[in-house]
């Protein structure tokens, strides 16, 4: 089977993640966002981060900006950018982050 995708449920303001992807390069993670939820912002300081919003609409921030997001979006975050997402709606919201190079 190729699609390793799971089957994610949140319950509101619940985040479930699930390691998609594990190489010794990249990191591909799965964040499935319940109404109210949240991705704190933090930063990794020696890897590129890159969110694809798949499903819904979150607010992403990085650093000192915000912007609404809807599938399909893609926001790149440079190496050292603080940066985070929610998910104000009523619906789940679904991203990935795929960081690269893995932090050492």
């Amino acid at each position: 089977m190729l699609d390793t995708y799971p089957d994610l449920d949140p319950d509101e303001g619940e985040v479930l993640t699930e390691e998609l992807l594990v190489t010794d390069d990249v990191l591909v993670k799965a964040f499935v966002l319940g109404p109210g939820a949240a991705v704190e912002p933090h930063a990794h300081e020696d890897a590129t981060n890159v969110f694809h919003v798949l499903d819904g609409t979150v607010v992403v921030t990085r650093d000192e900006d915000e912007e609404t997001v809807s599938a399909p979006g893609v926001v790149p975050n440079e190496r050292g950018a603080v940066h985070g997402a929610r998910n104000e709606t009523d619906a789940v919201a679904v991203l990935t982050a795929s960081l690269c190079p893995l932090p050492s």
